[in-house]
């Protein structure tokens, strides 16, 4: 960027890759299990079988996906928390391919008691992190001792104005500036 360091960078995307915004179609009492559901889940491109034992699954739902091979990122089951891979899994005889995950899983908060419901408009297939907003990407900016015109967000902006398009972000305006000259009494006229 222009002579300015980029230290390192983070995609918050990646965190929730393979996640998606689903509706859950139907949810029926799994045959062989007293607390599982078994739901059909519109997950954009596809309608997934998935096996749910949260309490608050209901039909008609917009819920965060996982699909098969999201990493969760944190395990409630576990002590430790470690994430985990969601695989194509039989449960009771029955083949989930995909999991509704709750709040807690999907580290947005502490609400561990069921899945987390999204709202109503949300749009099936639609990628989680784009969903939530936590689609950006932040960088870490090393500035050296000749730019401190870039210790501000200002200053970045500039940069990035002129790097990507000047016009667009109104650094490009032609800037005409009035002739001065100093007189004998060293007052600038114009």
């Amino acid at each position: 960027m222009l002579g300015l360091e980029i230290e390192s960078y983070e995609d918050l995307s990646k965190k929730y890759e393979k996640f998606v915004v689903g509706e859950v179609l139907s949810k029926e009492k799994h045959p062989k299990a007293d607390r599982l559901s078994f739901c059909k889940v519109d997950v954009g491109s596809s309608t997934l079988d998935i096996v749910c034992g949260a309490p608050n699954v209901a039909a008609g739902q917009k819920v965060a996906v996982a699909l098969i091979g999201a990493v969760v990122p944190y395990n409630q089951h576990d002590p430790e928390g470690k994430p985990f891979v969601i695989q194509r899994a039989k449960i009771r005889g029955l083949e989930s391919f995909g999991m509704i995950v709750s709040q807690v899983e999907l580290e947005l908060g502490t609400d561990a008691s069921g899945i987390l419901v999204l709202d109503a408009a949300a749009k099936p297939g639609t990628p989680l992190a784009e969903y939530l907003g936590k689609n950006d990407v932040i960088y870490e900016i090393g500035i050296t001792p000749n730019r401190a015109d870039c210790l501000s967000h200002i200053g970045v902006a500039r940069e990035i104005g002129i790097l990507v398009d000047r016009k667009k972000f109104g650094f490009g305006r032609d800037v005409q500036r009035k002739r001065t000259s100093r007189t004998r009494s060293g007052f600038y006229q114009n």
